[in-house]
């Protein structure tokens, strides 16, 4: 049995990117309804993150639109404290989703956008007819495990995505290998250190590392003087907090970690305490892995290791592309990421909009939701003018 559904607006995802469109829309009088596949808002932070997270960034550079943090919240804001904040996000915008819908297709067809969706807990099918909707699922739609020759036909010990991983207490012990040397890869690390677990951690491309400090004076700095000189700036102050990295396997790439986010949309890493781990060898750093057998891991420099556990930090991917036909609209690729570049990258044809997937953290969602609203206001307000003088 199918049950149609008319709305103005469509909102597919109820992460901050989902809150803040909908809160923006709503302060603008304009009919939305968000559908999330899970049974609650924010689920990649509820669910899918690990303990110890707090915000890399500064508040300043967190809060979503028309809500600062309070001034008493701490600079760094905990996981437990900005659900919170994104609850009290949702209820003063009377942002209220409709959870457990599982998207299955959305088609342009005649004027309007066609979304199927199954309702878990009823197993109806909905159809959702809107004249316009917005992908707000973000570009962390599923963790990506690479494929590794031996991985999934012959280890021997317990793998996961770091969205699985919430603490290091029960890998106390043991030899863990952390693939990746992002964020959540060196935070990781760091907790499983302190955990007492024997740590390495694969650091497969160059990467900058800064403390929170730096980011946030670089950060405030470029609303004044140039990225290239933030950048030597940074770079120095990096220099006499964690010395000559290189020494400890960690090459900084050839741009300087702000440009080189605008060139290749790659954050500078945030230590948290885990150079300190590496440079006092409780952490080694290796290099990539060539073939597993076993519990046997082999790398790409010729050396072997023999873990008990694997934590893959590699990222996320856009689940877009499972359910958007994608040449309608003309604004996502192939790998359901959008075909123009920010601050371009929000827009498509035939009402169809992005929010969440420009590469620029929870300030770009902010920027988006807000764009996103007022084109759409502009939109519909034009739409109005055109009946009454008919």
């Amino acid at each position: 049995m199918e049950k149609e559904i008319k709305i103005l607006v469509l909102i597919i995802g109820a992460g901050p990117a989902g809150l803040a469109t909908s809160a923006c829309l709503n302060r603008l009088n304009i009919p939305n309804i968000v559908v999330e596949r899970d049974d609650c808002s924010a689920s990649l932070w509820k669910r899918r993150s690990y303990d110890r997270l707090k915000l890399h960034l500064a508040k300043q550079f967190c809060q979503l639109p028309y809500m600062p943090f309070p001034s008493n919240a701490p600079t760094f804001v905990s996981k437990l404290g900005f659900i919170n904040y994104l609850d009290e996000y949702a209820t003063r915008f009377n942002v209220t989703p409709r959870y457990n819908r599982n998207v299955k297709s959305a088609y342009f067809k005649d004027g309007q956008w066609i979304v199927k969706v199954v309702n878990k807990t009823t197993a109806l099918i909905e159809v959702y007819s809107a004249k316009f909707m917005v992908a707000a699922t973000g570009e962390n739609g599923e963790g990506v495990i690479p494929e590794i020759p031996g991985l999934v036909e012959s280890f021997q010990g317990e793998y996961l995505h770091s969205s699985e991983y919430k603490n290091g207490e029960k890998f106390a012990g043991k030899d863990v290998l952390v693939v990746g040397c992002g964020n959540s890869g060196m935070e990781i690390a760091y907790d499983l250190s302190k955990c007492n677990a024997k740590v390495s951690i694969v650091v497969r491309s160059p990467v900058h590392v800064l403390t929170r400090w730096i980011v946030r004076i670089g950060m405030s700095l470029l609303r004044f003087f140039p990225v290239k000189l933030v950048d030597r700036l940074c770079l120095l102050l990096a220099e006499l907090s964690f010395g000559n990295t290189l020494r400890y396997g960690l090459v900084r790439p050839k741009n300087g970690p702000f440009m080189n986010k605008l060139i290749t949309g790659r954050s500078p890493t945030i230590d948290v305490g885990c150079v300190g781990e590496i440079k006092s060898g409780k952490i080694q750093v290796v290099t990539s892995i060539k073939r597993i057998e076993g519990k046997r891991v082999e790398f790409v420099d010729g050396n072997t290791k023999n873990v008990d556990s694997i934590v893959f930090a590699t990222g996320y991917k856009s689940s877009v592309t499972k359910w958007l036909k994608v040449d309608d609209g003309d604004l996502f690729n192939e790998k359901g990421m959008p075909k123009r570049e920010f601050p371009d990258h929000w827009k498509g044809k035939n009402g169809l909009y992005s929010v969440g997937f420009g590469r620029q953290g929870l300030a770009g969602i902010s920027r988006d939701a807000q764009n996103v609203a007022r084109d759409i206001a502009s939109l519909v307000c034009q739409r109005s003018k055109n009946k009454l003088s008919k």
